[in-house]
Formats: C-alpha cells, structure tokens, sequence
C-alpha cells in the first residue's frame, strides 16, 4: 500500500491513549464543602463590613443568623442541585446556575431581614453583609470549581506535554471549538494561537489567546512547535483550505477539520466531532455518490472485457467489477508479469475464479478481432493506454499508436 497522506492519519495514535478514572467524588461531600464555603463568605463578609471588629451586639445574633443563613443556602442547593455536577467538567452553564442559586438564596434572606425588623425591631443580618456575602459566595463557589477542574486537567495532561495546536478561525466556532477542547480532559492539547483573515482581529486576544493574521500563518508554524491545525470556519474557500492543508503537509503538521454547525450535538460541540481532513474536503464541488443497484443492473450476469487490466487503473476497474458478480470477467492486458500478478491477487484476495486473463496488444487488429469474437463481451472498459505525459511527449508516434489507433479499433469490431 502507499504512503498514507499526513491529513488522512488519525488525530492521536494508542500510544497517546489516557486512561481516565469514572469515579466522582460523592454528591454529599460537594454538598457539605459548598456549605463551608457559604459559611466563610458570611463571616469574611462580618469582617470586612466592620474592618474585623464585629460588634457584640451582632456576635449575639449569631446564633439565629448563621443557622437561617445555613439552612436557606442548603434548600437553594437542594432545589438548584448545583451539587450534583461533575465538577472536573464544570462549564459555562454550571457557573450560571451557581449565580442564579446564590441569588435567589440571598433575595430570600433580605426578605427575611424585613420580617425580622417588623416583627423584633432589627435585622437578622445587616444589608451590607449580605450583599458582601453574596458577591463573596458566588465568587467562592465559582472559584472553587473551576480551581478543581483545572488541577484534574494539570494532573491527567500535564502541560508540559500537551501539543501545541492552532486553530484556525477566531470567530464564534472558532471560540467553540477552543472551549470543546478545553472541556475534554482526555486531550493532550494547547491552543496557542488563533489565525483569521479579519485585520481588524489580528493583535487581538481571545481567551487570553492572540490572534494572528493568515500572512503569519508561515512564520508561526516555523517559530513553534505546532502539531495540528484545526480548521474552523464555516464558509472557507476550496482555495484557501487547499493552500492551508499544502503549507500543514510542507510542515509536517496534522490539519483537522470543524464540521458544519447543523452537525453540532446539541447545538453543541465535541472533541469527537472533530475529525482529520477527508479527501472529498478538498474538492470544489460535492462529492460523486455512484447509483450502485443501476450499475449493479448493467454489470451483474455480463460477459466484461477490461483492456489494460493489469495497469494501475485498469487492475483496480477488475477489482470493483467482481463486486458487482460480472457473469465473465476478461481481463486484457500485453504486460504478461503484470497480469499473472493480478490473477494470483483475484486468486488469494476474492476467491474469484469466473475470470480469465488475455495477453494481447490492443493495437493487433486480427489479435483484438479474435478476442471478441472469442469471448463476445457485453460491455467493454477501456483502461489500455499510455498515461505518463513527460514521456509520451518523446514518443509520440508510440502514444499515437496506442491512445489513438488502439482505442479506434475496439468499437468497429463487431
């Protein structure tokens, strides 16, 4: 087989495989450490409101505040379930649920206040520590998780061997995509750079990524140690992608591609979901989908002829043919050790023995005339030519006879 292409290889081979413990610390110890933290909240925000000479008279009311304080924060958490997340997978939505539980706890606690002060003539928690403590808490909580998760990520993928990858885009997919491989722990990979055509981006910082302008593209690859590239825009040009994909390849580099928003799980992107370049990326127009049963109609039960069938492209037109169970399958060819090659292949590979091999040159008039009046094909692939230009062009009176009067010969026959 040949070389297969940089971009075809797979993203990350066996070698680089994480094992990854599904084990999760127990809902009720978050629970109990988120309680602690509200706790410390509260009293740094006493400290703070009276420059850390909290007066009796509120060491006093202790006793009733801290518990109420406690308890609403615990039924908030109990409704909320913000202590059921993973927390090494902490996102963008778990901090807004965080907030939005604090905030919801700490409306209460005002509204509590006013009944105190109706009821007993003061308040339960002065105003200005509460707003203290809710900053403080939704600050904390928030902190806390992230802080776990970055320690699992440094544990399991320390940076210093983690990859160097830019992504290409520093648009909103581009972001996404930043933020998906951030989200993946398994991924041994640091963005370093974003690059986009947009000027006006470039100097920028995304994340606390720079930005850099497609013209740097050359020199940033030749400055870092970058292993993969990940193309994500939306609507790139066949051009611009294939310039991109041949500078990766001159610079050994893997080129990975974004799929289509509307292919996005969720609306939401994954690592997973990102995948090496395809052949079929790089053309300028949708990929050919064959109409199998109607070939399949046309070939299966006929008698087939393949002229040149033991050349590159002529031996892998036999090897398809055979998929489509061909009543007979003739394959021609005037190379006779090429030819016995591929029907040791057809042999060993397919187990296919309703097929025969011809030697005969396709610009013999009287050779080709037996030929089909022999075997009588039903259709006939023409694949018997000369195909290297450079050579041809030395000889052409030899391309002339083959690629001319050769092809000629075939449909006068009767």
């Amino acid at each position: 087989m040949g070389k297969i292409p940089l971009y075809l290889k797979p993203l990350y081979s066996n070698d680089m495989a994480i094992k990854i413990s599904d084990s999760n610390t127990p809902r009720w110890i978050i629970f109990l450490i988120d309680l602690c933290i509200c706790f410390g909240s509260l009293m740094l925000a006493y400290q703070l409101r009276f420059n850390f000479r909290v007066p009796e008279s509120e060491i006093h009311l202790w006793k009733l505040a801290i518990p109420t304080l406690l308890i609403t924060r615990a039924v908030s958490y109990l409704i909320s379930r913000i202590y059921q997340g993973i927390i090494r997978y902490t996102s963008t939505k778990d901090a807004l649920r965080v907030f939005y539980t604090i905030t919801a706890g700490s409306i209460f606690m005002m509204a509590a206040n006013f009944v105190s002060f109706k009821i007993a003539g003061l308040y339960l928690i002065p105003f200005s520590v509460l707003i203290i403590d809710y900053f403080a808490s939704v600050f904390s909580i928030t902190a806390f998780r992230i802080l776990v998760k970055t320690i699992y990520q440094e544990l399991k993928n320390p940076t210093r061997t983690k990859q160097e990858i830019i992504i290409y885009g520093a648009g909103e997919s581009g972001l996404i995509t930043k933020r998906a491989l951030d989200r993946d722990a398994v991924t041994r990979f640091k963005v370093v750079a974003f690059i986009d055509d947009d000027k006006a981006k470039t100097g920028k910082t995304v994340e606390g990524i720079r930005i850099f302008h497609t013209s740097e593209l050359e020199d940033l690859l030749r400055a870092n140690d970058v292993s993969n590239l990940i193309i994500s825009i939306q609507n790139f040009s066949a051009a611009s992608h294939q310039d991109v994909i041949e500078l990766c390849l001159s610079k050994d580099i893997h080129v990975l591609n974004v799929p289509p928003v509307t292919n996005w799980i969720n609306g939401e992107l994954s690592f997973k979901q990102i995948k090496n370049i395809r052949i079929e990326d790089l053309l300028e127009r949708d990929p050919i989908k064959l109409d199998l049963d109607l070939i399949r109609n046309q070939l299966a039960g006929k008698t087939i002829l393949v002229s040149g069938g033991a050349g590159s492209i002529g031996s892998e037109i036999a090897r398809q043919i055979i998929a489509f169970n061909p009543g007979k399958l003739i394959i021609l060819d005037q190379a006779e050790s090429a030819l016995y090659e591929l029907e040791l292949e057809l042999n060993e590979r397919f187990r296919w023995k309703n097929f025969e091999t011809v030697v005969a040159d396709i610009r013999q008039y009287e050779r080709m005339e037996r030929v089909f009046a022999y075997f009588k094909p039903e259709v006939v692939f023409h694949a018997a030519a000369y195909k290297h230009v450079p050579i041809m062009e030395s000889n052409p009176s030899e391309a002339i006879l083959t690629n001319v009067h050769g092809t000629k010969i075939s449909p006068i026959l009767p």
